[in-house]
């Protein structure tokens, strides 16, 4: 049997990271009961689903957000497609914030993805991805990334959405802040992935995490082959990175 330590895992994550750098409240409602902990009043912070004249403002957040380089046509889909819940945080009439997540049918996933969410509940469960969660630098720590993704979770354990049984996303493995947050939300790590992302024409690794929600689990009969793979891939990679670290 094996199983994975987690505080043994976190521990080579920190050396890693140290040296590479009530309900929920309604989507549409002016939200008054925001306490910030930054610089800014954020008492008549609105929320609104992204439209197409949102590109460029969005475009420009994401560039201050994220070391990942998206396609004009991703910005053209999240902002006009209807299959994306993209959801923006407004304040002045400026967009400080985005979540934008797909929800995918099991039959649309692929292998890999299936892998999140237990066969058993069937051909048509739902499934919840999370594509991108930003906020703008100036105005982090005032609690918006929690705010929209508070929102996405309340969408999606709705009586309309009891079929969807989980949410997951990918981070970097580097990006301790963003895991932590992200643990801090009950999402639970269920996956490592080796070179995930191309940022700069550097391969960087990544890592799934889940939210399981309205009674949804993960795939109970490969979790300790799983468990042995994703033990294994973590060693190998670290001790690939620190043979790098050293022969530098």
């Amino acid at each position: 049997m094996y199983v994975l330590d987690l505080r043994l895992f976190r521990r080579y994550l920190v050396r890693i990271r140290h040296r590479i750098v009530p309900r929920y409240l309604e989507k549409t409602s002016t939200l008054q009961q925001i306490k910030p902990v930054g610089l800014y009043d954020l008492s008549n912070l609105q929320l609104r689903f992204l439209c197409p004249q949102d590109i460029n403002e969005v475009n420009a957040l994401c560039v201050d957000c994220f070391p990942v380089e998206y396609p004009r046509s991703w910005y053209e889909d999240i902002t006009s497609n209807p299959k994306f819940y993209s959801l923006a945080a407004i304040h002045k009439s400026t967009i400080v914030g985005i979540i934008v997540a797909e929800i995918k049918l099991y039959i649309k996933l692929t292998p890999k993805e299936r892998e999140v969410v237990s066969p058993s509940a069937g051909k048509f469960t739902q499934v919840g991805y999370i594509l991108s969660l930003g906020v703008t630098k100036a105005y982090r720590r005032n609690g918006i990334a929690s705010l929209l993704l508070d929102n996405l979770v309340s969408h999606l354990t709705s009586a309309e959405s009891q079929n969807c049984k989980a949410i997951f996303l990918h981070v970097l493995s580097s990006n301790s802040s963003a895991i932590s947050f992200y643990e801090r939300k009950s999402f639970r790590l269920h996956s490592f992935h080796p070179y995930y992302y191309m940022i700069n024409g550097i391969n960087k690794d990544g890592f799934a995490y889940v939210l399981y929600i309205n009674g949804g689990h993960q795939q109970w009969m490969i979790l300790y082959p799983f468990k042995q793979n994703l033990i294994f891939s973590i060693m190998q990679h670290l001790c690939i990175y620190f043979s790098n670290r050293i022969k530098k």
